[in-house]
């Protein structure tokens, strides 16, 4: 396999030039300035979770601007980095159908024993506020599928403000499905118990799986109905309405910054970036006169480590628009995501995504454009030196994806050092997954599983069914043996630590969509019991686990996996 080839198997090629619209124009004349918040104001409209012990601050409201204009009606926004905005509670009864144990304890350092309070759901879904909580809406804006989509921002979401734990980790709390902001657009303010599922699921799942995300502490279930069109067709069904309460240590996107750059909103841009950089970016030097050059410089770099990791999981996020993409360099916006089953490096898990644009094999490539995006924004900050500098920052990015992404697969089959054969093997096994839909996670797990015995001698049982499906192509056997050559060529090395090493980087569970729409066709009829079993799988996705076994979840996919369809509407 030639170097080329190995290069198309790292789903990677270059950005298409194209032609975007002009930027959107806003409409109305509000404007917004810095301004002292008018606490006792806010909080004679509001309840307490005076039970509850955590106590939120607000640094976001003493550091940036405000929205002069209240109200959650919908409206055009400028000058601004948030507007006030308050929850629209859930109509009880409303159900506490999963909390992260994990959450709570280590990173809001409460008792478990607090679920069992009657205010938590009231705190959890909006119906309450936390004590220092001055619930915010976020101004963005964005590309979407490759084209400014104007000012979007925090349509269903309430930043209900920053709690600093025991450790002196800083975390943003974030309600979705909160009702309606100035952002809301068109949109109800509304999350259903789908998407929400799938959500607080897969937030948790990726922490584990130990890629950089965003969490989730609860869902909570309301009896309210949500109508939604799913697939577009005009088919409106009604849904039930549900929030999860997020958290991330920073919600900023890129759209962030590109709205205020496309508004000209300079001195507004400065400040938030410098805010940024400050709170987050703590290795840079706020005095640093390239400051915002070592900024891109690490957004790059950790973006495409970031875009790398999915890959290595199988996972393709969906809908990686800029206002979608962490400045943080974290997962974040959990929608019509899917980890792949069948190897294919076109694998689109949204039926939204007509083109193709975000599937899994173009997440490298729509990284590159978005950090583009991310310069073009950060552009009216810099002196041309600078700019040039940025240029070729961004210049590395493939070389930075192409040399984690390499990393990382190394890791997957157990390889040490580093041999010149290394990635011509790792090639060479995509390529003959690709061509047999081999499973992309059970075939490294089984890889894991199997001795180097086994593998050479070809007695595969069909229970090892990745790796059987793998075995039936004509050159498997031509792989297996350079596989075993680049192994043994580490003498210090055994089989029994291969395999170690392997089984604590290969996840024999993932989310896959089957078993969330499981758990969701149960958790519509009030049987939270498989969002239970997957929140517990997926805390130890390494881990053979009986009741996962048992429930197939590491079973060749049901034929009914092959017809679900997830798309933007949720």
């Amino acid at each position: 396999m030639t170097k080329h080839d190995f290069t198309l198997f790292l789903f990677f090629s270059a950005v298409a030039s194209a032609t975007f619209s002009d930027e959107q124009e806003f409409s109305e004349s509000e404007s917004c300035n810095e301004r002292e918040f008018d606490k006792s104001h806010f909080y004679s409209n509001v309840k307490y979770c005076g039970e509850i012990p955590l106590t939120l601050s607000h640094k976001l409201i003493d550091a940036l601007p405000l929205d002069e204009v209240e109200g959650n009606f919908i409206r055009a926004v400028k000058g601004c980095v948030f507007s006030e905005s308050q929850p629209t509670p859930l109509k009880e009864p409303l159900t506490l159908a999963a909390v992260s144990q994990d959450v709570l304890r280590n990173i809001l350092d409460l008792n478990e024993s607090v679920v069992q309070n009657e205010e938590f759901v009231g705190c959890v879904s909006g119906g309450k506020l936390f004590p220092g909580s001055i619930p915010l809406a976020h101004r963005y804006g964005g590309h979407q599928f490759g084209y400014w989509a104007g000012q979007l921002g925090d349509g269903r979401a309430h930043l209900l403000g920053e709690y600093t734990n025991r450790k002196g980790e800083r975390w943003e709390l974030q309600l979705k499905g909160s009702g309606k902001t100035p952002y809301s657009r068109s949109g109800d303010g509304r999350a259903v118990i789908h998407s929400s599922v799938r959500e607080f699921l897969c937030s948790e799942a990726m922490h584990f799986l130990g890629v950089p995300t965003s969490r989730a502490l609860s869902l909570v279930v309301s009896e309210e109905p949500v109508r939604r069109d799913p697939f577009y067709n005009g088919n409106v069904i009604k849904e039930r309405g549900a929030v999860v309460l997020r958290l991330a240590k920073s919600w900023f996107r890129i759209g962030s910054l590109e709205i205020l750059t496309r508004t000209g909103e300079l001195d507004v841009l400065r400040t938030l970036l410098d805010f940024v950089i400050k709170e987050h970016f703590k290795s840079i030097a706020t005095n640093d006169p390239d400051k915002y050059v070592v900024f891109f410089s690490r957004v790059v770099n950790e973006t495409a480590h970031l875009i790398a990791h999915w890959m290595s999981v199988g996972f393709a996020h969906g809908v990686c628009n800029t206002d979608n993409f962490s400045l943080l360099s974290i997962t974040i916006d959990y929608g019509p995501f899917g980890f792949m089953e069948s190897y294919d490096p076109n694998f689109v898990p949204n039926t939204s995504d007509d083109e193709g644009r975000y599937s899994i094999g173009a997440q490298a490539n729509v990284g590159l454009f978005n950090l583009q995006k991310l310069l073009e924004a950060l552009k009216p900050l810099l002196t041309s030196d600078q700019l040039s500098q940025s240029q070729q920052i961004l210049r590395e990015y493939p070389q930075i994806y192409h040399q984690r992404f390499h990393e990382l697969f190394k890791a997957k089959l157990g390889f040490l050092g580093n041999e010149e054969n290394d990635s011509h093997v790792i090639a060479f096994l995509l390529k003959l997954m690709e061509d047999t839909g081999a499973d992309f996670t059970m075939t490294f797990r089984q890889l894991s599983e199997v001795t180097l015995s086994q593998l050479q001698k070809g007695s595969i049982a069909p229970s090892v069914w990745a790796l059987s499906d793998l075995s039936s192509h004509e050159y498997f056997r031509d792989w297996v043996q350079l596989y075993v050559q680049c192994l043994l060529s580490v003498e210090s090395d055994s089989d029994a630590a291969r395999q170690h090493r392997m089984q604590g980087i290969n996840p024999r569970y993932v989310l896959r969509n089957w078993m969330a729409e499981s758990a969701i066709r149960k958790s519509e009829k009030n049987d939270f019991s498989e969002v239970a079993l997957l929140q517990k799988t997926l805390m130890e996705p390494f881990m053979n686990q009986d009741e996962a076994e048992r429930a197939g979840y590491a079973s060749k996919p049901p034929s009914r996996a092959q017809q679900l369809r997830i798309s933007c509407s949720s």
